[in-house]
């Protein structure tokens, strides 16, 4: 009678420490489910190209939306490349602000028209650029130019003063 009081115990005690694992288990699946699925999201939200007079030159900007616990924030970029491929897609300005999105981790191109910044371009020539965005953002790049192209930056409520780099 002792042994089998001893042997349904440690059956009870079995069960019991297998439960907590499958617990266990599940919750940290769930968690990681929910964490990837908060960070590492990343959407364009929109998206603008816009070709030089001549031809020569493709202008290109758009924001994308990183979600995430802690990390949230809108990231706006333009790009400067050659149409016919001899100049590699470069990175000339980069921006990040907190947002709000019109709408959000959506490439939607009226709603959220400008990337949030409210970011225009215009080509003044065939040789220069120029940008233009409402000030509510940090600038995390700036180059004054991409091989023969000039990039200026302006504010327009500050219209005289030109931010580009001479």
């Amino acid at each position: 009678m002792t042994e089998q009081l001893y042997s349904s115990r440690i059956a009870i005690y079995v069960a019991r420490r297998a439960f907590v694992f499958l617990k266990l288990t599940a919750l940290m699946l769930l968690g990681t489910w929910i964490f990837g699925a908060g960070c590492g999201s990343s959407n364009t939200i929109w998206r603008e190209d816009l070709r030089s007079p001549d031809g020569l030159w493709l202008a290109s900007a758009d924001s994308v939306q990183n979600g995430g616990f802690g990390s949230a924030s809108i990231q706006t970029q333009v790009y400067l490349e050659t149409s016919n491929g001899s100049k590699p897609r470069k990175e000339v300005l980069g921006f990040s602000c907190e947002g709000p999105a019109a709408r959000p981790y959506v490439l939607d191109n009226v709603a959220n028209k400008g990337g949030t910044i409210d970011l225009e371009m215009k080509w003044v020539s065939p040789s220069r650029l120029e940008v233009t965005y409402n000030g509510r953002a940090s600038i995390n790049l700036q180059l004054p130019s991409y091989d023969s192209v000039e990039i200026s930056l302006k504010i327009p409520s500050r219209s005289s003063t030109d931010q580009s780099s001479h």
